[in-house]
């Protein structure tokens, strides 16, 4: 039984790391450019923001 534990443990360990080798520098290099847009919000994110302050009436 606890080897069956280690075993997935080992697999789940890999996925993580796998994932972080391949998602990181991407999610680094978005962060890097997404540059100061000053106050206030802009784009989608306003858009979402708006409707989902009209939903709360």
């Amino acid at each position: 039984m606890t080897n069956r534990i280690y075993h997935s443990l080992s697999i789940l360990l890999r996925i993580v790391a796998l994932t972080a080798f391949f998602v990181g520098p991407v999610g680094a290099y978005a962060y890097a450019n997404s540059g100061d847009k000053g106050p206030g919000m802009s784009g989608a994110g306003f858009v979402l923001y708006m409707s989902l302050q009209r939903n709360n009436l």
